[in-house]
């Protein structure tokens, strides 16, 4: 079952869960990002709301790698870490699948809705995604979450 966290604070982060599944990251650019990443330098993401669908399935579960991608200083390791640092972007909110999959979350997250702005960004080790980033102009996130089948 999904939950749905429309504000990242120190209590969300703290209710987050301990287990193994997928979630979608709801992440605010306030200006244009141009990337540095070698496989993706030099194209830029214009400002707006991105949403990044990954998997968590290490220790700590969806709550460790949710908190790690929520600091604003970490050592790069994912694709997604370019928007999340730095001052780049900041995660302003989360929908968490325990036991779910990033994949299927991505491909819930369909047109018209979403747009894929960098064909295989987060989706390198992915053969049947586009890209686990995609851009919304719905301004209502929790209304474009509850369009989702159960995933």
């Amino acid at each position: 079952m999904s939950t749905y966290f429309p504000e990242i604070n120190d209590q969300t982060l703290r209710q987050l869960p301990k287990v193994a599944g997928a979630y979608v990251l709801v992440i605010e650019l306030t200006a244009d990002l141009t990337l540095q990443n070698k496989r993706f330098a030099g194209i830029t993401l214009a400002k707006g709301t991105y949403l990044y669908c990954g998997s968590a399935n290490g220790p700590g579960g969806i709550a460790a790698r949710v908190i790690r991608h929520c600091k604003t200083t970490k050592k790069p390791h994912w694709h997604v870490d370019e928007l999340t640092s730095n001052g780049a972007g900041r995660v302003t909110s989360v929908l968490v699948v325990p036991g779910g999959d990033e994949c299927e979350l991505r491909a819930a997250l369909h047109e018209p809705d979403t747009q894929v702005p960098v064909p295989g960004f987060g989706s390198s080790d992915c053969i049947d995604c586009v890209s686990h980033l995609v851009i919304t102009q719905d301004d209502d996130i929790s209304a474009l979450f509850t369009k989702l089948p159960k995933v």
